[in-house]
Formats: structure tokens, sequence, C-alpha cells
């Protein structure tokens, strides 16, 4: 049987090699002509043409099955959704070290913390969790202590109980949840979007209501992928822009 031909690829030492090879595949995928095969070649044959260990190609191969662009099936083969479209946002890689660099170099005062429901928006990161812990707490500018953005924390009970509230005023909670407390993180998903300031945003910033603000979700997961901490954080608009770099190899 004809077998779908994926793009070759140049790989990048830098980055995870299995990310690359999901990502030159995800490409060819939607990328591909209404003519094109559905049937990908064996997982041997994908290894050997992208020049990766067969464990590589596999865990390639899970990351793009559970977008669900492909399709596996024992002793039939994988194939590719009919389908298939780019539904996820775009994802970027990069390390927790760099989310504790990004996150640190202001004053913080921590506004409070306690028992909190799960927020109607959040709930799907706490299945079967009715309370979680919140954490707010306000970043200053060095210097000019000028207020540059606020965020809530919400952890798990059980996660909360290793935190030590003093902690916050020195690090930020990636780093608290890394060293402090003990947490293996695996990954941490990131979401930037553009919102308009409520009152609680406004008063906090010193923004008028309204005003343009930059509202960042970040999402992280433990060895084993369940959530333990969902930060919102509330960034005032014209202080703060986000870049991005991408190397070509």
């Amino acid at each position: 049987m004809t077998t779908f031909a994926p793009d070759s690829l140049a790989l990048n030492r830098k980055l995870p090699l299995w990310y690359q090879v999901s990502q030159s595949l995800r490409a060819s995928i939607l990328g591909r002509s209404p003519q094109d095969p559905l049937r990908l070649p064996t997982e041997d044959r994908l290894a050997e043409h992208y020049g990766v260990s067969v464990l590589t190609m596999r865990q390639a191969l899970k990351e793009l099955e559970a977008e669900g662009l492909i399709s596996r099936h024992r002793r039939r083969g994988t194939f590719i959704e009919p389908s298939a479209r780019r539904t996820s946002p775009v994802r970027l890689l990069g390390s927790v070290d760099a989310i504790v660099a990004q996150q640190s170099g202001e004053r913080t005062t921590l506004l409070g913390h306690g028992p909190a429901a799960v927020p109607t928006g959040l709930a799907e990161y706490f299945p079967g969790v009715a309370e979680t812990v919140r954490y707010r707490r306000l970043r200053c500018a060095e210097g000019s202590g000028e207020p540059t953005n606020w965020a809530e924390n919400y952890l798990r009970p059980d996660i909360a109980a290793r935190v030590d509230p003093a902690d916050l005023a020195r690090w930020p909670m990636t780093k608290v949840l890394r060293d402090a407390v003990g947490v293996r993180i695996s990954r941490i998903t990131d979401t930037v979007e553009a919102r308009l300031a409520d009152p609680e945003t406004s008063r906090l910033l010193q923004v008028p209501l309204l005003s343009p603000i930059l509202h960042y979700t970040g999402v992280t997961y433990d060895e084993d992928g369940a959530v333990v901490d969902v930060v919102l954080i509330h960034y005032r608009g014209d202080r703060f822009s986000f870049t991005v770099t991408m190397e070509a190899r």
C-alpha cells in the first residue's frame, strides 16, 4: 500500500528531537494534498527518514495522536485523520528556567492566600477538586515601586500545604514549587491574550478602568501529568510585550 511521504527535516541539536519531528510531521500532514495517501510509513521507516531513534519517533507520533491528527491501529498501521485540521494554538517550546527568569526581578507583595472554590473557567484543570488554595500577589518595579502586574495562583490543597508563603516574597511560584516544595515539573503551558482591565485590576495596577492589559494563563503539570498550579497574571499593557525568537538551525 502506498504511504504518505513527509517532508525532510534538518535537525537542531539544541531542541528535543521528538519535538522537532512532531512539528515537521504536523506541517506535512496539514499541508498535504487531497490526493495524498492517508497511511503513514512504519515507525522504523519514519525514524530512518528523520534520522532519529524509534523511541524518539514514537514520542513524536504520540504527540500528534493526542492532538487528533493521526490514529494508530495495532497491526494495521498509523493513519492521518481525513478531517485533520489545525485547531490548537501554536505551541512554542521553552524551559522552566526561562519562566522563572521572566517572573523574577520585581518586588513582590503577598496580598493574601486561603481556600477558594475552583473558578468555573479552571474546572477542567482540577477534576474532582472542589476547593483550591489561592495566592494573590502584586509585583512592582524595583526603584520606582510602580505596579507592573498582579497574579492569582490556584494550587491543589495537598501542594499548597507544603508552600511557605514567606518564600513567595522572594521567589516566583514556579521556583517555589520546583526548588522548595520539590514538585517534579514536566511542562508549563502558557496562553497570552489581550483583555480590558476590570475594577480590581484597575485598582491594583493603577490604570484606567477598561484599559488594555495582557492576560497570561500558565498551567503547571507534574511528571504524572497532573495539574499542580494554574496562575492568572494581569500585566499592564503599557509596560509589557512578549518576544519569541526561533532559530532556523
